[in-house]
């Protein structure tokens, strides 16, 4: 038997007797395959020697009440490239890597750094937060410039394009799903209108008329809601806004008053940061939204589709009775506060009592009530957020109440109810209030035309309430002239 070749290789010196034993395949047994070609290609069995006898073996004995490690690499570790270093579990193997760069985008996907791209790296972000909401993997949080950003993957589920007001929302479209197709003309087809005020002590430290603080009051007394998220002003930067869940009058009383830069108020319904303050399960919660209309705008979009949001499934649901303060723009803090007042008109922000935004002008006033700025509010056009240009929606027209001083004298807030929940309010309301009838309906419809005039100048694309509610990317592509996927071009 020393003279036989390797198991598997057919030889000259083997006897007729073997082939007689069904052994002419040469693979050591009496399988009668018949076959010239060894079964593993003629490669010799690790546990035979050269002349094809079994070795002698050792067999591990299983571990016991735990897994068995079997692999020569660390578990915690994965194998790369011959030569390569190997690297920590959590990071993706090069050719992992480049499979999934090989993989083609479904034509259907929109991305989040589609909307990065086409909105928040061109300036136009409004600061609303409702791409946060939207995102059911909770991959977008809120960087230091209070502007989104990715801060896990993203699964291209395209809902945080689909509902951005400056993105895939066709805002105006929602105005008529909000409200019918009598609200897009003029300012809507409201149930009725007044010009109010608070009688009480506090009302002078509030915008206007102190209606909102008053109607928030008197939600909370009659147990009609839990909470108002509302704008607060930052304790680390002066006329800074921050979201904030008011759950007390006193709180809303303390918090009266406007702030002319954005909260990202949607992108703070994760009730669990306001776990602390709300009495009973959160799932159960009802809220009160105070905001700006692209704000309001984006919780009405959103509350009409029962798909989940992650983590602010919740808070979307929660919202009950949304607030619009009407509004033709909004600021970017640093650009308004430091540039345009501290650095270019040396005001002191310790100094400043009160802000409005009034007939065309930005008035600051003092602790005193002094006027310390009075200008056109033109002049602080580089300070305005970008995307506000192209918002036609002077007056809120998806909220249940909207409230701001065009319309009314001084010392008395305009309000229009929209809705039978912005009715319900006001009746909560009234009887603690002065009013009457609105007193300047065309001060309020000749701003909403102003402000669609605007609007219209600045809008890439057509405006078209009977439209589509969402837009594809591809459309906005072709009509804004952005990169249709920017992921495949380094971004």
């Amino acid at each position: 038997m020393t003279d036989d070749p390797l198991p598997g290789v057919p030889g000259e010196n083997r006897d007729e007797s073997e082939n007689d034993q069904g052994d002419a395949c040469g693979c050591g047994s009496s399988c009668g395959c018949q076959s010239e070609v060894a079964p593993d290609g003629g490669s010799r069995p690790a546990n035979v020697d050269e002349n094809g006898q079994l070795r002698d073996m050792e067999f591990t004995e299983p571990a016991r009440e735990e897994s068995q490690d079997v692999y020569e690499t660390p578990p915690d570790q994965r194998v790369q490239r011959p030569g390569e270093e190997h690297l920590e579990l959590d990071t993706p193997s090069y050719e992992i890597r480049s499979r999934m760069s090989d993989i083609e985008t479904p034509a259907e996907k929109t991305w989040f750094m589609e909307l990065d791209d086409a909105v928040i790296d061109d300036g136009r972000c409004i600061q609303c937060g409702t791409c946060v909401a939207s995102c059911p993997s909770d991959s977008i949080g809120v960087d230091e410039n209070g502007l989104p950003e990715l801060v896990k993957m993203c699964t291209g589920c395209s809902l945080c394009w689909d509902f951005c007001p400056r993105g895939g929302l066709r805002y105006e479209r929602q105005w008529v799903v909000t409200g019918g197709d009598d609200n897009v003309s003029g300012a809507g087809d409201p149930i009725t209108e007044f010009s109010a005020k608070v009688e009480d002590d506090w009302q002078e430290n509030a915008q206007d008329g102190g209606l909102v603080t008053s109607v928030l009051v008197h939600l909370l007394e009659a147990g009609e809601i839990d909470g108002a998220l509302i704008a607060t002003e930052s304790e680390d930067d002066p006329w800074k806004a921050e979201a904030f869940l008011a759950t007390t009058p006193e709180e809303c009383i303390a918090n009266a008053g406007s702030i002319y830069t954005q909260t990202m108020a949607l992108g703070n319904l994760d009730l669990q940061q306001w776990d602390y303050k709300i009495d009973g399960p959160i799932e159960d919660a009802s809220l009160a939204l105070v905001g700006t209309p692209c704000e309001i705008e984006g919780i009405r979009a959103l509350q009409d589709f029962q798909w989940e949001y992650g983590s602010h499934e919740e808070g979307v649901r929660a919202i009950d009775y949304a607030i619009a303060l009407m509004c033709t723009k909004n600021f970017n803090y640093e650009r308004l506060m430091g540039e345009q007042l501290v650095e270019q008109r040396d005001i002191e922000l310790a100094e400043v009592g009160k802000m409005d935004v009034l007939d065309g002008k930005l008035m600051v006033y003092d602790h005193d009530g002094e006027l310390i700025v009075d200008e056109d509010v033109e002049n602080f056009h580089d300070a305005a957020l970008k995307g506000c240009d192209e918002c036609a929606d002077f007056t809120g027209y998806c909220a249940d109440l909207t409230v701001g001083s065009v319309g009314s004298s001084d010392e008395y807030s305009s309000v229009i109810v929209r809705t039978e929940a912005g009715l319900d309010a006001w009746n909560l309301t009234k009887d603690d209030l002065d009013y009457h009838d609105l007193e300047d309906r065309s001060a309020i419809g000749g701003l909403q035309s102003w402000d669609k005039k605007k609007a219209f100048e600045a809008l890439e694309r057509p405006f078209d309430p009977d439209a589509p509610r969402f837009i594809e990317y591809t459309e906005h592509v072709d009509q804004y002239g952005t990169t249709l996927n920017p992921h495949d071009e380094g971004h």
